[in-house]
């Protein structure tokens, strides 16, 4: 598979500059994330509550913005990355090797958020809808809830690259865009800025895998303890969401940069009612990635939807009871 040279050179400087700490005894890695949405959390929480270390991990976490944490993945800078089932699939169906390991959140919450003057889904033809990156999973999910509103997202509008999530609230606001999809609550700032909510894919149920922790089969097969621990500190870390929220909120807070009580609460209350105990990723939420990217990607139609995952660490500490025993 062909990465950009640019890509390579983002990833490096990044990299870079966030050299992983010393840590006698414990194996080093990168985990990586390429959104500050809320559903990342668990990549979080394992850090500020030192599982990883727990766990026997010097872990460095990144914020490695949109396709910047596939092309560091897919290179090797990194060890694990948290992006959606799209962005991992996409690559993996022209040669790559990633994987996923765990998966957040198994359906859409995306909202429509639109200008003032537009006041209806027919207004928003040959209007402009921003996304961080074109094959990423704002643009997925916003092609997804546009053809689900009757609009063919290929042609009734112009999507453009505009970045993340607050970029993209700040280019809707000054009106360089007409619309965007965004994640809870950022989409909340938008609507006190005068934006109107126009669709909610929350309300939907649509299974879709948003939110996904992905390896490489290579890394996996070089390191399974690793890759093991890995997974082991994200079960630990649903744990400490679900059961201490003073510690999640104050992670929250600051990987999301929120400055209101209100916003931190409302993403707290979020990913803690979300976010599985068991964080398998399901065939049904792989399916609805696959027939979306199966429309520009034909060998999407024909795929062992297994090969896409590999659930052996999840499996393994919940058959043990492990998990089960964690809430006891």
């Amino acid at each position: 598979m062909k990465t950009s040279l640019l890509s390579i050179c983002s990833v490096a400087f990044v990299l870079v500059l966030a050299a992983p700490r010393e840590s006698a005894g414990a194996d080093k890695i990168r985990v990586g994330y390429g959104s500050m949405s809320v559903h990342y959390a668990p990549i979080w929480i394992a850090g500020d509550a030192q599982l990883y270390q727990k766990n026997g991990l010097d872990a460095e976490v990144l914020y490695l913005e949109s396709a910047l944490v596939r092309s560091a993945l897919i290179a090797g800078e990194i060890a694990m990355g948290g992006m959606s089932a799209t962005t991992m699939a996409a690559p993996r169906l022209q040669g790559a090797d990633t994987v996923m390991v765990a998966s957040f959140l198994n359906t859409l919450q995306y909202r429509l958020v639109v200008r003032p003057e537009i006041k209806s889904v027919a207004d928003l033809k040959k209007k402009r809808v921003g996304v961080a990156g074109f094959g990423l999973g704002a643009h997925r999910g916003a092609q997804i809830l546009l053809a689900k509103l009757g609009l063919n997202p290929d042609t009734d509008v112009v999507m453009l690259q505009t970045g993340g999530e607050p970029t993209r609230v700040a280019a809707l606001v000054t009106g360089s865009i007409d619309a965007t999809v965004l994640n809870p609550p950022a989409h909340n700032r938008a609507a006190e800025a005068g934006m109107r909510i126009l669709a909610n894919m929350a309300e939907m149920n649509f299974p879709y895998l948003a939110s996904s922790l992905v390896t490489t089969e290579s890394f996996v097969k070089k390191n399974p303890d690793v890759a093991r621990r890995v997974v082991k500190s994200v079960i630990d870390s649903i744990h400490v969401l679900k059961t201490n929220p003073e510690l999640s909120k104050r992670t929250v807070r600051k990987y999301m940069r929120l400055k209101e009580n209100r916003d931190v609460d409302e993403a707290y209350q979020i990913i803690r009612d979300v976010t599985q105990r068991k964080p398998y990723p399901t065939l049904e939420g792989l399916k609805g990635v696959m027939d979306e990217l199966s429309v520009k990607m034909p060998a999407a139609k024909t795929v062992n939807l297994q090969d896409f995952m590999d659930i052996r660490f999840i499996e393994e500490f919940d058959r043990s009871g492990y998990i089960d025993r964690l809430y006891q």
